[in-house]
């Protein structure tokens, strides 16, 4: 049995992770795993149970501080259930949080039940700002409003954000005007880790 991979797909809303992770699954026959479609339903209702607003992130002290670990370690066991299994998992998530800690997949292996032989390439999706910005509008997501709202400070927070991990192949794509292309994509991550 090969040795599986995990694939974290990153970048700023609106980048085309969900497109760039949807096509890395498909050209390696990973499992993907899509934050939002694992977490989101649930997220809502804890938010509303908590009296919050259900489509605030960014600015809601209690997702920050409760929730938004959750989702992290519910996608991350989805993750090693699949990984035990042998499959490789291309995980779609911002991971923002995480990005100082240079030691984060380090951390991973320390997971009780974490598969010790995974390779991780870390797959970061860039795009110019005008491009991310017409993305999130046109996707309409409520949680997406207070982006929107001051889209230039979202923008410059989340464009300088800089991913400090160790222990992982880091493959950068531009996803602007033009998209991916497939094959550009199949040859990254086809070399070596």
């Amino acid at each position: 049995m090969s040795t599986p991979r995990v694939h974290l797909v990153i970048g700023p809303a609106g980048s085309g992770k969900s497109s760039v992770a949807r096509l890395i699954a498909e050209r390696t026959a990973a499992v993907y795993l899509d934050k939002d479609t694992v977490c989101t339903r649930l997220t809502e209702a804890l938010l509303a149970a908590a009296g919050t607003d259900p489509s605030e992130r960014d600015h809601n002290p209690y997702y920050q501080s409760v929730v938004m670990d959750l989702e992290y370690a519910t996608l991350l066991d989805l993750a090693q259930d699949n990984l035990r299994l042998g499959n490789s998992v291309v995980l779609d998530a911002p991971f923002g949080r995480y990005f100082a800690d240079p030691g984060y997949l380090e951390s991973l292996a320390d997971r009780p039940g974490w598969p010790r032989n995974v390779e991780y390439v870390v797959v970061r999706v860039r795009v110019d700002k005008e491009t991310a910005h017409a993305r999130v509008r046109a996707r309409g997501h409520a949680r997406d409003a207070s982006k929107l709202a001051d889209w230039d400070a979202f923008w410059d927070k989340a464009s300088t954000a800089e991913c400090r991990w160790t222990g992982a192949r880091i493959v950068e794509f531009d996803n602007g005007g033009h998209g991916i292309d497939a094959d550009a994509v199949g040859r990254e991550l086809n070399g070596p880790v």
